[in-house]
């Protein structure tokens, strides 16, 4: 039995220039996607914006974050639907806690949609912990609302371990 290869991959900043690209991953991924503007706002702040390139030079995902006093704030994260299930979320991830503990962040957070049981699942196993639940926070169909469910995760310097 022969193990598949893992393709090469590597985080490197994001640029204004390449956001079509984004943008295609974005709006494939989601029923109500960031907007350009979101990107460009993001990239404005300073906030640490990377995209997730494979050895093809292909665009995998991206990753979004913003940091604050002694924590640090998923903004987006995100994986191209033609690439899911190989890891790479798992990948940014951990980029993204180093990123964390190098800017001295005791907590990472992040909100997720209530109804995104994949990506509360992926965060569970990573070691995110639910602490609340933000009423209303997305948009959703027929100009309804979604609540957000509030998960942080300790950044203490040690491995995480998917189950």
């Amino acid at each position: 039995m022969s193990a598949v290869p893992r393709e090469e991959r590597w985080l490197r900043p994001m640029q204004a220039g390449g956001l079509d690209a984004v943008l295609a991953i974005e709006n494939a991924a989601y029923e109500f996607p960031w907007s350009r503007g979101n990107f460009i706002d993001s990239l404005a702040a300073g906030y640490w914006a990377q995209w997730l390139v494979g050895s093809s030079s292909q665009l995998l995902g991206y990753v979004i974050a913003m940091h604050g006093v002694h924590e640090m704030h998923l903004l987006n994260l995100t994986v191209a639907p033609a690439h899911q299930h190989a890891g790479h979320a798992r990948f940014m991830l951990d980029a993204l806690v180093d990123r964390a503990g190098q800017q001295g962040a005791e907590q990472l957070w992040l909100e997720v949609r209530i109804s995104n049981q994949r990506g509360r699942a992926l965060y569970r196993r990573y070691g995110f912990h639910d602490v609340g639940v933000r009423k209303g926070y997305y948009p959703a169909a027929r100009g309804q609302r979604e609540d957000a469910v509030v998960m942080s995760l300790p950044i203490d310097g040690g491995a995480r371990a998917l189950d």
